[in-house]
């Protein structure tokens, strides 16, 4: 059974629209003018148990909307919506102790205590006694490698340690669904890696399903085998990431680093030639076609170094968004 499942969610907002100056403010306090505004439109997936799963669009596309609304923070306009065998609008008790939220733009410890203040209240309002919230905070503590943080007031650390601790706070009553909004913004490279790894074994210790928005590629190659991409408030593509960047990047690209110099004609008939720089090349060869042809390169050139990759995922990722829907290049 899915643990997350979306028919025909939607989702809109009335907004009032007023002129700029005073003439605007006056007929905008007369005679308010308002039009609908659609920001999640017929959404359906399912998430299994332990799944991992990217959920990625351009800003205002409607994912923080979509993960309000699978929290239990908005009521959906249509549709149906079921997370851990609850509805989200009711807000439960027993759906709360089950689903988490974490916005990396929002916090909820308290600036002025240090974290393990905000961590006792936690755990109290979620009914844990002492000796568990203290186990709990000890094996969180020790996945994130936070210490004496713990002791310091939340304003005086730093952003990674200050999100580090956000995190224990959402998942010290070990949830089941993990929605998280942007965990890693505004964190250094180190910090996100650090978050990451967090979470990976986080999934694999406790089984948590986990749906990720993030802005960083990093983040979701390195978790989200699956991924949702919603444009305009609709859903338009559900699956693989990999089987995503194979079907719009239908060939990969061949770096070689040679021991002499060639011309240009050395290298035809083994793709198409990108540069040729010196002892430098870079081939753009059809990945059908990949292992014949690493083969006779390396069996024909003086080939010092080659390297396969695939295009910047980022690449793909920025030209799905711009138009919208999957098509083929």
């Amino acid at each position: 059974m899915p643990i997350v499942s979306a028919r025909g969610l939607s989702r809109s907002f009335r907004v009032s629209e007023k002129d700029p100056g005073l003439a605007g403010t006056v007929r905008h306090f007369l005679k308010r003018r308002v039009r609908t505004v659609v920001a999640v439109r017929d959404l359906e997936f399912t998430i299994e148990p332990g799944e991992m799963v990217g959920f990625l669009g351009p800003n205002g596309a409607g994912k923080t909307t979509t993960l309000k609304m699978l929290s239990g923070l908005l009521h959906p306009s249509g549709g149906r919506v079921e997370v851990a065998g609850h509805v989200p609008a009711r807000r439960e008790a027993a759906f709360l102790r089950r689903i988490t939220l974490v916005m990396g733009q929002k916090q909820q410890l308290i600036w002025d205590l240090p974290p393990l203040d905000s961590l006792r209240v936690n755990a109290a309002v979620y009914g844990l006694d002492d000796r568990e919230a203290a186990r709990r905070i000890s094996e969180l503590a020790e996945m994130l490698e936070l210490g004496e943080e713990l002791h310091r007031p939340v304003r005086k650390l730093s952003l990674g340690q200050r999100m580090k601790a956000e995190l224990m706070a959402a998942l010290l009553h070990r949830p089941q669904v993990l929605f998280l909004d942007e965990p890693t913004l505004g964190l250094d490279v180190n910090a996100q890696a650090a978050m990451r790894r967090f979470l990976a074994d986080y999934n694999r210790r406790h089984g948590a399903t986990v749906l990720l928005t993030s802005h960083y590629m990093a983040d979701i190659t390195a978790l989200c085998p699956r991924v949702l991409l919603i444009h305009a408030g609709s859903l338009f593509h559900d699956g693989s990431l990999e089987q995503l960047t194979q079907r719009l990047a239908p060939r990969r690209e061949v770096r070689l680093e040679l021991a002499d110099t060639l011309p240009d004609s050395a290298f035809s008939g083994y793709g198409e030639l990108e540069s040729c720089s010196g002892r430098d090349v870079r081939l753009l060869v059809d990945r059908d076609r990949l292992t014949t042809v690493v083969g006779r390169l390396l069996a024909d050139l003086p080939v010092l170094d080659l390297e396969v990759r695939d295009p910047p995922i980022e690449d793909i990722i920025g030209r799905l968004f711009r138009q919208g829907s999957i098509e083929q290049p």
